[in-house]
C-alpha cells in the first residue's frame, strides 16, 4: 500500500498522493506557488491509519501550482414547451492544475 490523504479543497474532497496532479476550483496564486493545505481528514501510511475528528492536527499538505487554466464550457439551456421560449447559455469554469509534494502528517494523536 502507498501512502495517501483525503483533503478537503473548497468544498470538496480530493483522495490525494504524493507526486499526483489534480484539478480543483480556482484557488489565488500563480504558477509554481506552492500551497500548504491543512485540512486534512485522513491519511494512509502502509498500515497506518490516521483519521481525522474532522480533521488531523498538525497534518499539512505541500502543493505546488502547476498551471491556472479554463475548463470545458458547461452548456445550460432553458425551454418552455408551446411557447417558443429558448434561451443557452454557457461558462467556463476556471481550474486550478495542483501538483501534491509531499504529505505530512505532523504531531497528531500518535503516541
Amino acid at each position: 500500500m502507498t501512502k495517501f490523504a483525503v483533503v478537503k479543497i473548497s468544498g470538496h474532497q480530493y483522495k490525494v498522493g504524493e507526486g499526483e496532479e489534480i484539478e480543483v476550483p480556482k484557488i489565488e496564486g500563480e504558477k509554481g506557488k506552492t500551497l500548504d493545505l491543512e485540512e486534512v481528514l485522513l491519511v494512509v501510511d502502509g498500515e497506518k491509519v490516521e483519521v481525522g475528528q474532522p480533521q488531523i492536527k498538525g497534518a499539512k499538505i505541500q502543493a505546488e501550482i502547476v498551471e491556472q487554466k479554463k475548463g470545458e464550457k458547461i452548456r445550460v439551456a432553458k425551454y418552455k414547451a408551446k411557447t417558443g421560449y429558448r434561451r443557452v447559455r454557457g461558462f467556463r469554469p476556471l481550474i486550478t492544475t495542483l501538483k501534491i509534494k509531499k504529505i505530512n502528517i505532523g504531531l497528531s494523536s500518535r503516541n
